[in-house]
């Protein structure tokens, strides 16, 4: 029987056909109802101005969740949250940096891109790079991972290895800068371009936490942490900071210990990412100037290897030993009593800083190594 011949079924699609624009327009307006809330919640908590990035810098990294932690809350005895931006297209936080420094360059006319890299910066820079269509080049040393490699390789950089260290990889990028005129080089942690680009990360905390008590991020060279100490002065943010770092790559703890500047022979730690034999300046003054409370932390490899197996286990991600040192600051008793003791003026934050040079293979092995 069709619908013409049926007075039944004709008044259904005739009442239904009415609605449709009553309906449509309670969509509009519920739509239009959350998306003012949203912004509203989005806005509601900032206290301080944004980073300023390069036109066309905020596309090209992610802006990552910040996501409480029960496993760690219940542990720690405190709120604790993670900054995951382990979810960067690249896998860790760099990609904030490279993001607002490729762009720069990009403005400028430059079209090929020379940096060094123990990998994530190399990673980063890629990753970024490919998507302004401008050539890259990335020195590594002798200690990077297979892994990384092909990652590297397979977003188009062409890859040098070079040297024992880092150290020595980055004396052949910048050497192969001088030498081509229509080079820029690319520091993995040393660049103010850097750091403005990093210290987005507290701009996204601030705007979904009211308070925060602590922030725990890793250090290696330093520009990680410039980028959170930039991003807590403008946006007046006094709350503690903890920089924590391998006991065989701790050129920042020993720099913080000494009040200057220390270069180390060598890096003798599972953590290869934090392997800068030293760090920069500004790392150390703005720590000193900083607002709110600031300590030095250093953990074993097994310690750092600890925390990547359980923060695997507690959360299903998989994160570098360069990582792991941030989160030993929770995950270790050591260190929990020794830092976070004394925080009170609201939740702590983990920056989980990510890092591409792991897999289920490598986690497995450090285990064997480190955790017998």
């Amino acid at each position: 029987m069709g619908i013409k011949s049926n007075p039944l079924v004709v008044l259904v699609w005739f009442v239904l056909l009415q609605s449709l624009p009553t309906a449509y327009t309670f969509l509009q307006k519920s739509s239009t109802k959350q998306d003012s809330r949203m912004l509203m919640t989005s806005s509601s908590t900032t206290t301080g101005k944004a980073a300023t990035l390069a036109e066309g810098a905020l596309h090209l990294f992610t802006q990552t969740p910040l996501v409480k932690s029960a496993p760690l809350s219940s542990l720690v005895g405190k709120e604790v949250y993670l900054k995951l931006d382990a979810l960067q297209a690249s896998g860790s936080f760099k990609d904030r940096g490279m993001a607002h420094l490729c762009a720069t360059f990009h403005e400028q006319g430059v079209t090929k891109l020379i940096s060094s890299s123990g990998g994530n910066a190399g990673l980063a820079v890629a990753t970024v790079g490919k998507q302004l269509n401008m050539n890259v080049q990335v020195i590594v040393p002798e200690t990077t991972k297979p892994l990384v490699i092909t990652k590297l390789e397979s977003l188009g950089a062409h890859v040098t290895v070079h040297g024992i260290n880092w150290n020595e990889a980055d004396s052949l990028a910048r050497e192969r800068v001088g030498k081509d005129p229509h080079a820029q080089y690319v520091s993995p942690y040393d660049n103010p371009l850097l750091w403005t680009g990093h210290s987005s990360i507290v701009d996204e905390v601030v705007e979904a936490l009211p308070a925060v008590g602590a922030m725990v991020v890793s250090v290696g060279g330093g520009g990680l942490l410039c980028g959170i100490l930039e991003g807590c002065e403008r946006q007046q943010l006094a709350t503690k900071i903890i920089a924590s770092e391998t006991e065989g790559a701790s050129s920042f703890g020993q720099a913080w210990e000494k009040g200057e500047v220390v270069t180390l022979p060598g890096i003798d730690s599972i953590a290869t990412s934090l392997g800068a034999t030293s760090v920069t300046p500004v790392a150390l003054e703005r720590a000193r100037k900083h607002v709110g409370g600031f300590a030095s932390a250093v953990c074993t490899d097994a310690e750092a290897i600890d925390a990547c197996v359980q923060f695997a286990q507690d959360h299903r991600l998989l994160v570098e030993p360069a990582c792991g040192a941030a989160l030993a600051v929770a995950y270790s008793e050591r260190l929990r009593h020794m830092y976070l003791s004394d925080v009170t003026a609201g939740p702590i934050v983990l920056e989980v800083c990510g890092g591409s040079g792991v897999n289920i293979e490598l986690m497995h092995q450090w285990k064997e190594d480190y955790l017998k």
